[in-house]
């Protein structure tokens, strides 16, 4: 179980989030992971949680200062993101280069922000073919800006809908739904990924 830390941003202000580590703690990987628009509940927790017992620091920024949305530090070497903190991810790819590698779950910004020239980082990204929230039209044009910059990406489409990872989304009928078969399949790919691409692995 992780814990509620405060740390400085790189522009000195103060901010909180959840973090995270292994049993043998500090000089594991580190990931950072972006929230859903949902805020810093106790399902991105468990993320981080999971993520921690794989072998990794984790950090959960809190984006919303506390506030959770119940309607619709060092050597940081990986950047992930699930819905809106997907979209940010692939934003990071491009700002941050701290980072080692991107996994990028369900979500695409405006493709002008997306300056895909800067991105030096492989990417890895998990697509829904029922998204109605981030459409196949748009991955498609994140693809094209990705393939035409020479980037390292591999793209996954799954058949399932918009945030098919989150185990808190239980009514089929909604436009957000879990889907335990893709879930388990993206959440391999993704170990394996960053076993391959995040700097302090063993791979």
């Amino acid at each position: 179980m992780g814990t509620i830390v405060d740390f400085k941003r790189p522009d000195g202000k103060a901010c909180s989030g959840y973090y995270a580590e292994p049993e043998k703690g500090g000089k594991s990987p580190g990931i950072v992971v972006i929230q859903e628009w949902w805020g810093l509940n106790d399902q991105i927790k468990g993320v981080a949680d999971r993520m921690a017992q794989a072998g990794y620091r984790v950090l959960v920024p809190d984006l919303y200062r506390g506030k959770v949305a119940l309607e619709a530090k060092e050597a940081e070497a990986a950047v992930m993101g699930f819905c809106m903190g997907g979209a940010l991810t692939i934003l990071s790819s491009v700002s941050v280069k701290e980072a080692d590698a991107a996994v990028c779950w369900y979500g695409v910004p405006p493709l002008e922000y997306v300056d895909a020239k800067a991105i030096k980082i492989p990417i890895l990204g998990h697509f829904a073919t029922e998204d109605v929230a981030f459409p196949r039209s748009q991955v498609e044009g994140l693809e094209s800006k990705l393939k035409q910059a020479n980037v390292k990406y591999q793209f996954y489409w799954y058949n399932a809908k918009h945030a098919f990872a989150n185990e808190n989304n239980k009514d089929p009928n909604s436009f957000i739904a879990y889907n335990a078969d893709a879930a388990r399949l993206a959440w391999q790919r993704t170990m394996e990924f960053l076993k391959k691409n995040n700097s302090g692995t063993d791979a």
